[in-house]
């Protein structure tokens, strides 16, 4: 589009400048949305990096005392306070967060869930699962359909123990 150039007065025509708008607003439609699952793919990976961290204290626990620890105070591990997630029943996690242990065809078994504090900006609430097999997709909600794009593991899910 060309400038306009009448004797003392340069600018650009307001076709040129709806053009940019509306290009701005073009690219601001698929960016917002990619930028809001970033973020909240950035939040649900505090969940992933503390329950790892967990089920690693855990198998330690369990070599040295036969059975897993039933109070996260029992593991050997310091964690920071979880600014997005509490545990299942709306608590904060704390070191005298309970986790629940059984057994599973005989052999020792854990399952602790972290519930995301208050909704997020488009994906609701939603909680993440460990268990002794690790991450567990099959009583994780972050797997749902609508939200599985911000889990940290991309849509690769592993059932887990189920039990």
């Amino acid at each position: 589009m060309s400038r306009m150039n009448v004797e003392g007065r340069k600018g650009f025509t307001l076709v040129e400048l709806a053009v940019v708008i509306v290009i701005i607003g073009v690219l601001a439609a698929f960016g917002v949305p990619r930028f809001l699952r970033s973020v909240e793919r950035s939040k649900a990976s505090e969940a992933f990096a503390y329950l790892s961290a967990v089920r690693a204290s855990q198998e330690r626990y369990v070599s040295k005392e036969g059975v897993y620890a039933k109070v996260l105070n029992d593991l050997d591990i310091t964690q920071s306070e979880m600014k997005y997630f509490t545990d299942d029943d709306g608590a904060a996690v704390t070191s005298a967060t309970t986790i629940t242990t059984g057994t599973t065809s005989g052999a020792p078994s854990w399952t602790l869930t972290l519930k995301r504090v208050g909704a997020s900006s488009s994906y609701g609430d939603y909680t993440v699962t460990f268990t002794q097999d690790g991450f567990d997709a099959s009583k994780s909600t972050i797997c749902d359909e609508t939200r599985k794009d911000i889990s940290p593991l991309s849509g690769t899910y592993s059932t887990g123990s189920g039990t």
